[in-house]
């Protein structure tokens, strides 16, 4: 079996870096490899190589490929061969692991590097020119049964890396159909060992999981086996609940998800609970703001009001968790306008620069929202009534 064709196998210098680190010596691995066997579109590209990392260095420096080594210490750099960027990692073995790093070796068997990693379909492996597959662990029929796997056992695969908890029902949710009963149940007895992990990493995976494309059938069967207790006991089967109709509308306003927005509505609608959940995950502030303005009730104005005033996307997020998708798509598709007013017009007409004109350009900004946003023609005339007023003491 030969992995198929497709548009990233013909990107620019893929073919010389590949040529550069010779035949039989390495081959595209993971993501990749599944998912062009699934027909989903490539980003990130990944080879594994027998060759050792300063050999590495060498052979694509000669060929003249930019290296950066981004992760050299454990294998790993990335080649930029015409603009094309490619991660290139030595075989690897693991030496010894606790639970959220691996201490390896290097290693020439593709068998060994295959065992190290995670699920059986990412382990798939596949020759830079002829395409042939190679399939240590039964990935290929996994695949196509849409089957997650640890390979080898799963609780020892996660007492070597605790995020693999959480990469199982991530990709269960994207490329999963049913669960593996050893995996679910070794996730399940060992949903403790999260607490050991920093909250980026559990932020980050959250996140991805959260936008899958079967999301709220995997975060119910999460909340059920308790998986994220430990770490965000406030996400119940009610934010699930919340999570399904989010789903619902976005896809009644043919908006795509959001991993904040879906975030809002799996944790309780409460911006002091949204916020120390927000925290405890490490988000950005930016990201906390985004979070707390999502399940604001201020919906008075309207849709397009609301996008002026927040920004399209925030009042996507708040108009979707409220129920209004009709709103949310009229919202999103909207580019707000600018007031076709400046505080020097304002002092033309006679007031005094200050806090004066900054009163005048609130009032005549409210007036024109409150009317729809009117032409200049309109806000001119807004702006002589309330100039009018304020000079008059109003």
């Amino acid at each position: 079996m030969s992995l198929p064709d497709a548009p990233w196998r013909h990107r620019p210098g893929l073919d010389r870096l590949a040529a550069a680190l010779g035949p039989g010596t390495a081959r595209y691995v993971g993501g990749a490899v599944r998912d062009t066997l699934l027909g989903i579109g490539v980003t990130d590209l990944d080879i594994a190589t027998t060759h050792s990392p300063d050999r590495v260095v060498e052979l694509l420096q000669g060929a003249g490929i930019k290296v950066i080594p981004t992760g050299i210490a454990h294998g790993t750099v990335t080649a930029v061969s015409s603009g094309t960027v490619v991660e290139v990692t030595t075989l690897r073995r693991d030496v010894s692991t606790d639970g959220r790093r691996a201490t390896v070796a290097f290693t020439d068997d593709w068998r060994e590097d295959a065992a190290r990693r995670d699920f059986t379909i990412n382990a798939l492996y596949a020759d830079p020119a002829s395409g042939e597959l190679f399939d240590y662990f039964g990935g290929l029929a996994d695949l196509d049964a849409r089957h997650i796997r640890f390979i080898g056992d799963p609780l020892q695969r996660i007492a070597e890396d605790h995020l693999r908890i959480l990469r199982f029902f991530r990709f269960l949710a994207r490329f999963g159909d049913t669960p593996d009963p050893a995996a679910l149940e070794a996730c399940t007895a060992r949903a403790n060992d999260l607490m050991a992990l920093s909250r980026e990493r559990i932020r980050d995976e959250l996140l991805k999981l959260l936008v899958a494309v079967d999301a709220v059938r995997v975060m119910r069967l999460m909340v059920e086996r308790a998986i994220l207790k430990p770490v965000l006991p406030e996400i119940d089967l009610a934010g699930v609940e919340r999570l399904a109709a989010l789903v619902a509308r976005e896809t009644e306003a043919g908006l795509p998800p959001a991993p904040i927005r879906r975030l809002a509505a799996v944790l309780p609608p409460d911006i002091a609970l949204n916020d120390a959940a927000g925290a405890r995950l490490k988000l950005s502030n930016a990201e906390r703001q985004a979070l707390a303005s999502a399940i604001r009730p201020d919906l008075a104005e309207g849709p397009l009001p609301l996008a002026y005033r927040l920004g399209p996307e925030r009042a996507a997020d708040r108009l979707l968790l409220a129920g209004d998708a009709a709103g949310a798509r009229d919202a999103a598709g909207w580019a707000p306008p600018r007031l076709p007013l400046t505080g020097g017009a304002l002092i033309e007409r006679g007031l005094s620069k200050g806090p004066e004109v900054a009163r005048a350009l609130r009032r005549i900004e409210d007036r024109w929202i409150a009317e729809g946003f009117p032409d200049a023609a309109r806000v001119a005339q807004l702006a002589d009534a309330v100039v009018a007023e304020l000079l008059s003491g109003g």
